[in-house]
């Protein structure tokens, strides 16, 4: 969803609070350029179709997929119990799969270099490893200036779904609660206003910039957007936030 909108300036602090996702996609950028807080809510129940340890990446032939092993995995962990299978060698194949992947970009050893530095060392979980690889995303465009990031585990507070959120928000004396498309089906809005919490989605960018592989597709990992464009493609990080009532009422009409 890409709209055209009056500016709008939402009340500070502004807090995300997402799942973290392994080398994730340009949105998560966007979500964090646009926020004052981000909390990694990586004490909630890890799902197999979510993108904790998996990213899209686009290829000469298809879209592939870079997946996280994981080790002794059970239904019900939460994503920071969730181990990663650092026996099968996948950090060497994932990093050959890039190099080949990106032969002809001209950012391609800036990529891998950010690569290297996720995969320098072993990640006992998956919170942790995917932490550590959209940190380095942050840091390589300089996203992390000015901002606060927070683990959810680390502010110790009970509970679930919306309540959970709001109490998150106000412990952390947020003004502004920035969240994904997704969250529509869900989030009880009324329930933050009446905390004083106010609610916008993310109108996202979705700015195209070269790539290699035919037309142009937002939705594989930020890697693509190291590779092709480098330190510049910060430039392209142009989303926007939407009161809540307003992106409903487009959802609605569509």
């Amino acid at each position: 969803m890409n709209v055209s909108t009056l500016p709008f300036n939402p009340a500070s602090p502004v807090i995300v609070i997402s799942q973290p996702m392994y080398f994730p996609w340009v949105g998560m950028l966007e979500q964090v350029r646009l926020s004052d807080t981000f909390v990694f809510y990586e004490d909630v129940q890890f799902s197999r179709g979510g993108f904790s340890n998996r990213v899209q990446i686009k290829t000469n032939s298809e879209i592939s997929w870079l997946t996280v092993p994981l080790q002794d995995f059970h239904l019900g962990q939460l994503i920071n119990e969730v181990k990663v299978n650092n026996r099968s060698g996948w950090q060497r194949s994932q990093r050959d799969f890039l190099r080949q992947t990106y032969a002809k970009a001209p950012y391609k050893r800036e990529m891998l270099k950010l690569v290297d530095e996720v995969f320098s060392r072993q990640y006992e979980t998956l919170a942790d490893l995917s932490k550590a690889s959209t940190m380095a995303l942050i840091r390589y465009f300089g996203l992390e200036n000015g901002r606060t990031f927070i683990d959810s585990e680390s502010l110790e507070i009970p509970g679930y779904s919306t309540q959970r959120v709001i109490d998150i928000c106000l412990h952390l004396n947020a003004k502004t609660y920035l969240t994904g498309h997704g969250a529509r089906n869900y989030l009880e809005h009324e329930r933050f206003e009446s905390n004083n919490v106010d609610v916008v989605y993310i109108d996202y960018g979705l700015q195209p910039y070269p790539q290699n592989y035919g037309g142009f597709t937002p939705y594989v990992s930020s890697l693509d957007l190291v590779a092709q464009c480098g330190k510049d493609g910060v430039d392209l990080l142009k989303g926007n936030h939407i009161p809540w009532r307003q992106f409903v009422n487009l959802q609605n009409e569509i």
